[in-house]
């Protein structure tokens, strides 16, 4: 068991009767009254995002978890195949636990946290950023750039980002994954 005070992103509890993951958390004392702890919290098994309030001490029931790197083969419908990188076991998972599966490329290795009890697939952290090839996006006209004009762009997943306008078909980009921002332009 677990108290309020071990609560940081990413870890996993069971509350509900149902395993959710910590998105965000924020240790609040007010002037008056106990501390708490405002939680956002992810359900592994459908994706839903509840927010629940914690007393401060208040015992939560953690679950081990371990967390492996699988590559991701391809997508079949609203399943996604991957690879153990070690024993090269393949898992496939659902659509609805990824972040943001349109910016996953086909080769990239994720790091996919693993129930120890049981060994299934809680859920999945797509890398901080990933480098993607814009497939499409209308060319830029000179004379725009007074202010940080953006541009939509489709990327090779089908993703689309706003990019600058000096971006063109055929280039890289970095493309941030929590917030599916574009970064900077990639030098080969």
């Amino acid at each position: 068991m677990a108290s309020t005070s071990d609560i940081r992103k990413g870890l996993c509890i069971r509350y509900n009767h149902d395993i959710f993951k910590v998105v965000e958390f924020l240790h609040v004392k007010p002037g008056k009254g106990p501390a708490f702890v405002r939680t956002k919290l992810k359900s592994v098994t459908t994706g839903k995002v509840i927010d629940n309030t914690f007393s401060a001490g208040h015992k939560i029931e953690d679950v081990r978890v371990e967390t492996h790197g699988f590559q991701y083969l391809y997508p079949e419908g609203d399943t996604f195949h991957f690879m153990h990188t070690e024993d090269f076991n393949q898992i496939s998972l659902q659509k609805s636990i990824l972040d943001s599966p349109e910016l996953l490329k086909e080769g990239e290795v994720v790091s996919v946290l693993l129930n120890t009890e049981d060994g299934l697939p809680l859920s999945v952290e797509m890398p901080s950023h990933v480098i993607l090839e814009v497939t499409h996006t209308e060319p830029g006209v000179k004379g725009n750039t007074a202010t940080n004009a953006t541009k939509p762009a489709t990327m090779e997943t089908g993703a689309i980002v706003n990019v600058p306008l000096f971006i063109n078909e055929g280039d890289k980009i970095k493309v941030e994954t929590e917030k599916g921002t574009y970064v900077e332009r990639v030098k080969e």
